[in-house]
């Protein structure tokens, strides 16, 4: 049902009760702490995060700072390296240890991870670098990745995922003979990519399959004060990852900015005719970035990927999430609430080009 009833709103608040505690217990070591002389340099993930703080990522024995940068936004545009690599730099510089990209971004030109690469030939050891494979088979999937490894300049994955896992027919395929999931399986035994993942922002059930079947290091998907409102991930998913102590990843926390007060809803024609057209929105969100921001921390995640358009853009996000404190559960039940009317619009990605 899109809609839960009172006995699960009863046992989300619970839920989200818990969350708060246990992501103040996910908080890693103190950021910025000095390395014992003598040692050697601590491994991609594990470096400093200059005053971010940290949280583990699952099991990988990373620690990963809480705000981390999406490869969307200016990363995914055309023609943008002016923009996009300085974002990237700046990132590293503001002490982001982990990069999300994805064979998809930016179209066939893959411009986000090209943008990414242009950056870690330079400071690969700085980043815990993440990419993606939408094929759902072995050899299209080896194919990616080939061209992934080469367009960010690299001979490694720090994290391989499966993308977009939505319905019950994408787990098939990847987990089928000949499937994707052999090549996630392959590339780590040859140790070109360290962990595995699995992401996806449509429905929870496939997700909570895939991890059911196989046992990813990571999951990915979209975390907001919205998403208790419609197919929620918060629901059921987000508690069997915290039992499978998996890194958990959130994504979508503003919702394209369709959460925020200061988005602007695009012209009525361009949506009608756009992919996420599905959903019209009509209206700012009532949410300002902190809230938004602060939500989603206060669940029990390892870190958010946030796609940022400008560098003040990246600061600000950075600059709210060192001062983050976990919200209480009325805070947090109050947010969603507030959230509720604009939710659908939100999370447009619950209703795109899927039945």
């Amino acid at each position: 049902m899109e809609q839960s009833d009172p006995k699960q709103n009863a046992g989300r608040r619970a839920f989200l009760k818990v969350g708060g505690t246990a992501a103040a217990g996910l908080l890693g070591h103190a950021a910025g702490a000095q390395q014992p002389a003598g040692n050697p340099a601590p491994a991609a993930g594990n470096l400093p995060t200059k005053h971010m703080p940290t949280r583990n990522l699952g099991m990988t024995g990373y620690q990963v700072g809480v705000f981390s940068l999406g490869g969307q936004a200016a990363l995914e545009r055309a023609n943008n390296q002016a923009v996009a690599v300085p974002i990237v730099e700046r990132a590293l510089d503001l002490g982001v240890n982990y990069i999300d990209t994805s064979s998809i971004y930016g179209g066939p030109q893959r411009w986000s991870e090209r943008y990414v690469g242009e950056v870690m030939k330079r400071r690969r050891g700085e980043a815990f670098l993440a990419s993606k494979t939408k094929e759902r088979t072995r050899d299209g999937s080896l194919r990616m990745l080939e061209e992934s490894l080469k367009l960010l300049q690299t001979d490694h994955l720090d994290l391989w995922q499966l993308h977009d896992i939505g319905l019950a027919e994408d787990v098939e395929a990847v987990f089928a003979k000949g499937g994707a999931m052999e090549a996630l399986r392959q590339a780590h035994e040859q140790k070109i990519v360290r962990h595995l993942g699995i992401t996806g922002h449509f429905r929870p059930d496939a997700l909570a399959e895939g991890i059911r079947r196989y046992p990813f290091d990571t999951i990915l998907m979209a975390l907001s004060a919205a998403d208790p409102h419609h197919f929620s991930f918060t629901e059921t998913l987000l508690p069997l990852a915290v039992e499978k102590r998996m890194g958990i990843i959130g994504m979508k926390v503003p919702g394209r900015g369709r959460l925020l007060s200061n988005w602007t809803p695009p012209p009525l024609e361009k949506q009608k005719t756009s992919w996420e057209g599905a959903v019209i929105a009509t209206t700012p969100g009532p949410l300002v970035m902190r809230e938004a921001i602060y939500y989603a921390l206060s669940l029990p995640v390892s870190t958010i990927i946030i796609g940022c358009d400008s560098i003040q853009q990246l600061e600000e996000n950075v600059a709210l999430s060192r001062e983050f404190t976990p919200l209480n559960a009325h805070q947090m039940s109050t947010l969603s609430a507030r959230a509720e009317p604009v939710s659908k619009q939100a999370m447009f990605f619950k209703y795109v080009n899927r039945p």
